[in-house]
């Protein structure tokens, strides 16, 4: 009888991982619908921007974005390549970030701090 339980208990787990999908799925799904620039950000821009080092305006921060993206994020793209003086070097230190990698983080602040 325990067995048959047993054998039981394992079809409907299995029945049920079938309709809803298992767990790793709902994860990479999860992955998936993060912005492309979160990852760099937090690799690179985090360590300034979540603690506003030499007046970075902290992520989230809408006063301090609000004059920034009025200026648009072409503008933003170029600060963040060339640097802004005193505290921000050319490419936040990204060395092995592209335009289009720095482009997306960029765009990724902007949509968290409006």
């Amino acid at each position: 009888m325990q067995r048959r339980n047993g054998v039981y208990g394992l079809a409907v787990a299995l029945g049920l991982m079938l309709i809803t999908g298992c767990s790793e799925s709902d994860a990479t799904a999860g992955k998936a619908a993060a912005h492309p620039g979160e990852e760099t950000y937090n690799r690179f821009c985090f360590s300034c921007l979540a603690s506003g080092v030499a007046g970075a305006p902290k992520l989230g921060d809408k006063a301090a974005w609000a004059p920034r993206i009025a200026k648009g994020q072409a503008l933003l793209l170029q600060s963040t390549l060339r640097g802004v003086p005193p505290g921000m070097p050319a490419m936040g230190l990204c060395t092995s970030c592209t335009a289009e990698d720095l482009e997306t983080v960029v765009d990724y602040m902007v949509q968290q701090s409006r």
